[in-house]
């Protein structure tokens, strides 16, 4: 039997009883959920940079969202609080859209 002790999507149990198959699952406090959280940004990022598509890398990114949206609750934030904070960096630093490339910063004081 497979060991997985991870957090999966919350339809993920009914996915796998539609297959006849038995599992056990448990509900994490809100530590270890902030925690496993984190670990599966941490997988989905790798997976990101494991796929080999844009397809894949699209789906990856799409599980990435979903991470970092359940993370801006765990941190007392909505979503929309989020993006106001975004848009702010964007109108002090900007965004990635140009390519801009830093190679080197010299300070002549």
């Amino acid at each position: 039997m497979p060991v997985y002790n991870k957090l999966v999507r919350d339809l993920i149990p009914q996915v796998i009883e539609s297959t006849g198959k038995e599992f056990r699952t448990r509900i994490l406090d809100e530590e270890e959920y902030t925690k496993e959280l984190v670990v599966k940004l941490k997988e989905e990022s790798e997976e990101y940079f494991a796929a080999q598509s844009s397809k894949e890398s699209l789906e990856e990114l799409a599980d990435m969202l979903e991470v970092i949206r359940a993370l801006v609750v765990v941190h007392g934030a909505t979503w929309e609080e989020l993006e106001i904070l975004r848009e702010k960096k964007v109108e002090a630093r900007g965004g990635f859209q140009e390519r801009v490339f830093l190679i080197d910063v010299y300070d002549n004081a």
